[in-house]
């Protein structure tokens, strides 16, 4: 199948259910705090826009009253050791669910569309009812069709600890995903860059061409599929 709702999981705590409403916020960030923390809350982020190779993943998070925020943040600034130890924390406290939208799919609706249906299923997928939902970014899915309040953020995960714990889960989520994938498709060192553009990547599209999970909607997959990839010297 080209879409997969990952895993999911959950923690007891009620959810108020409100009005279907969409509204862009933007909200003031400062470097030495915690992330602003609402009970209850869903936030929601994506990983793996920009590789040229693999799934889309998005996560919907939901941290209970209570939940320690310590460490939580973008998932871009933490290290992988970092990200893997909150993300067992926060699915062993949280209401949490994924999902990955594949590469047919990624390809036939394109990454920006990917990533919101990605969004969407996560949403759909999560165990409990949400009531206020943060989009990280500034464009909320749509066809969510949940009664429930969704506002976008813009970079929401650097500045709500619901959105930035939903950045981890969907990074680890992803980051183990293209370990799995190094394994079937070797020689292209998707354990290391995880499907993203550098230099050893560009180097192994030119000489094995690409494999099943690359995007054949991104220009450099294309262009390796035509034989015609250039590297700058």
């Amino acid at each position: 199948m080209a879409v997969r709702t990952i895993d999911n999981g959950w923690s007891v705590f009620g959810l108020r259910n409100v009005r279907i409403g969409t509204t862009l916020v933007r909200m003031a960030s400062s470097p030495a705090r915690k992330l602003k923390h609402f009970p209850g809350a869903v936030g929601m982020d994506e990983a793996g826009r920009g590789p040229l190779a693999g799934p889309v993943v998005a996560a919907a998070v939901a941290l209970p009253r209570g939940f320690d925020c310590t460490g939580i943040r973008d998932s871009k600034k933490l290290t992988p050791k970092q990200r893997e130890e909150l993300a067992v924390r926060i699915k062993a406290e949280a209401a949490w669910a994924v999902c990955a939208v594949e590469v047919e799919e990624l390809d036939r609706l394109n990454i920006f569309w990917a990533s919101m249906a990605a969004m969407r299923r996560s949403l759909e997928a999560l165990p409990v009812t949400p009531g206020k939902v943060f989009v990280d970014g500034n464009r909320i899915p749509p066809d969510i069709k949940l009664d429930c309040q969704l506002e976008a953020v813009i970079k929401g995960d650097d500045r709500l600890a619901c959105v930035a714990a939903a950045s981890i889960i969907a990074k680890t989520t992803r980051d183990r995903l293209m370990r799995q994938y190094a394994l079937i498709h070797a020689g292209y060192g998707f354990e290391s860059h995880f499907g993203y553009s550098c230099p050893q990547h560009f180097q192994a599209l030119r000489e094995l061409g690409p494999c099943a999970i690359h995007r054949r909607s991104f220009a450099p997959v294309q262009e390796a599929l035509q034989g015609c990839l250039v590297f700058a010297d």
